[in-house]
């Protein structure tokens, strides 16, 4: 019986040729995981859900609480009348008002500056989950909440400007 250990040509360039892959692969069971992120929002509403799922596609794990009643979690939570919206999430130690883009969530978690939350308020044309076909984007803003209301980024759909 032969016993041949060599290692051929096609075999050492088809391993070397996976190495990259594998290594970063096995760096991808070593990333931090996005912390859950808690919806709130009324159980009839569509644009919330594809929210959702934009919030989802980033990583983002999700638990979704129906509410009819989701302006009392908004007062609660600090949430300024001017910059409220449809649904409210809250995620990391903050508060998430309307179509905020996963982008600026994940930033404001690396940031973490002091304030309450992220907001962009009302319903933007091509913001996360008001990206429907047919519709031009519309550029809008997201808003840095707590002692005060500044601009946290321009954006136009989910990509800053």
């Amino acid at each position: 019986m032969r016993n041949d250990h060599t290692i051929s040509r096609r075999a050492l360039l088809t391993t070397a040729g996976a190495f990259p892959l594998l290594v970063s692969l096995a760096g991808r069971g070593h990333a931090e995981a996005l912390p859950l992120m808690t919806v709130t929002k009324d159980p009839s509403c569509g644009c919330c859900s594809d929210w959702i799922a934009h919030i989802e596609a980033a990583g983002f794990p999700v638990r979704v609480v129906n509410s009819a009643d989701v302006d009392s979690l908004k007062q609660r939570l600090g949430v300024p009348d001017e910059l409220t919206s449809c649904h409210t999430a809250e995620v990391g130690g903050y508060v998430v008002e309307g179509h905020v883009p996963a982008a600026a969530i994940r930033r404001l978690l690396a940031e973490r500056p002091d304030a309450t939350g992220l907001a962009v308020p009302g319903m933007p044309a091509g913001s996360p989950g008001m990206d429907f076909p047919g519709s031009d984007p519309e550029p809008y803003e997201a808003f840095l909440f707590g002692p005060t209301i500044r601009t946290f980024g321009r954006f136009l759909g989910s990509r800053e400007i």
